[in-house]
C-alpha cells in the first residue's frame, strides 16, 4: 500500500501526521485536475499520463468519484470525463470520506478486532478520536473549488502531455 503522508502543524512544530492511501490521493488528483478546466473534458490516459499514475488504477478511481455524482462521462467521439457537480459543491470531507477505506488510527478503534489488553484503561484512543475529529473537521472546512489551481498554472509546475491519436 501506498501511503502519502500530509503534516499538520501546531505553533511551528510538527505534531502529527495523517495518512491518505494512494487511493484517495489519486481521487483528490482527478477532481482538481478536472477542477482547474472545468468547461473542458479530459480522458483518464491524460490525466494518468500527467500524475504518471497507472490508467487501470484511475478507471476504479473514476468510477467511484462517478458514482458518488463528483464526475460525470461523456460517451462517444470527443468524450471525456468532468466534473459531476460545481466545484463549491465537492467538500473534501466527503471525498476522503469516501475513499479511505477506514480511520482506525489505533488497533483499538476496531472494537471487533482489537486486542490490545489496555483498552479498557487506555486514554490514548480519546486523544486519537480527537485528533481525527480535527483532521476531518479541517478537511469539512473546504471543497474542491478551494484548490482549484488554473490549468495554465498547473502547467507552469507539471506541462500536460499532449494526446496523440
Amino acid at each position: 500500500m501506498h501511503v502519502i503522508y500530509i503534516a499538520l502543524e501546531k505553533q511551528d512544530i510538527k505534531c502529527m501526521f495523517m495518512r491518505l492511501t494512494l487511493y484517495t490521493d489519486y481521487a483528490l488528483r482527478v477532481l482538481m485536475y478536472l477542477a482547474a478546466d472545468a468547461n473542458g473534458l479530459a480522458t483518464i490516459d491524460e490525466i494518468a499520463r500527467a500524475h504518471g499514475a497507472s490508467k487501470n488504477h484511475l478507471m476504479k478511481v473514476v468510477n467511484q468519484l462517478a458514482a458518488a455524482g463528483w464526475v460525470e462521462s461523456v460517451r462517444g467521439r470527443g468524450g471525456g470525463i468532468r466534473l459531476g457537480k460545481p466545484a463549491e459543491r465537492i467538500r473534501l470531507v466527503d471525498v476522503v470520506m469516501a475513499t479511505e477505506p477506514d480511520f482506525q488510527l489505533v488497533e483499538c478503534f476496531d472494537v471487533q478486532t482489537n486486542t490490545c489488553r489496555l483498552a479498557a484503561t487506555c486514554k490514548l484512543k480519546h486523544v486519537m478520536h480527537k485528533a481525527m475529529a480535527a483532521y476531518l473537521d479541517a478537511l469539512a472546512d473546504y471543497t474542491l473549488a478551494d484548490l482549484a489551481v488554473p490549468l495554465h498554472v498547473n502547467m507552469l509546475v507539471t506541462p500536460r502531455i499532449p494526446i496523440v491519436s
